[in-house]
């Protein structure tokens, strides 16, 4: 059974940066594409940044691009969001995902690739 567990999540100012970690668990790790969404209150759930089971391939929503950075350290099952320059509407709860699919090499920005989601970390940004 695959289990995903996100911190760092916080409340923060406009401008500042937060690093969240997805711990994952219960299969190869680092054979599997990985990504972030987001969900605002009265919105749908949305893509933000994926990344290869690799490592080697990454890809970031537009709004987000630039100011946002996925990495993953496989040794240590492990995903991170680095986020910078954070703005009021990057309010949302965060969630990481791990693909279905064997993904060394891919990744994907829909969320009917992704069959295991974490509990979710609240990230908040205060103007």
């Amino acid at each position: 059974q695959v289990q995903l567990v996100e911190s760092g999540g916080g409340l923060v100012q406009a401008g500042a940066s937060l690093r969240l970690s997805c711990a994952a668990s219960g299969r190869t790790f680092s054979s599997y594409a990985m990504g972030w969404f987001r969900q605002a209150p009265g919105k749908e759930r949305e893509f933000v940044a994926t990344i290869s089971g690799s490592g080697s391939r990454t890809y970031y929503a537009g709004s987000v691009q630039g100011r946002f950075t996925v990495s993953r350290d496989n040794a240590k099952n492990t995903m991170y969001l680095q986020m910078n320059s954070l703005k009021p509407e990057d309010t949302a709860v965060y969630y990481c995902a791990a693909a279905s699919a064997y993904s060394r090499n891919y990744y994907y920005t829909s969320y009917e690739h992704y069959a295991y989601w974490g509990q979710g970390t609240q990230v908040t940004v205060s103007s």
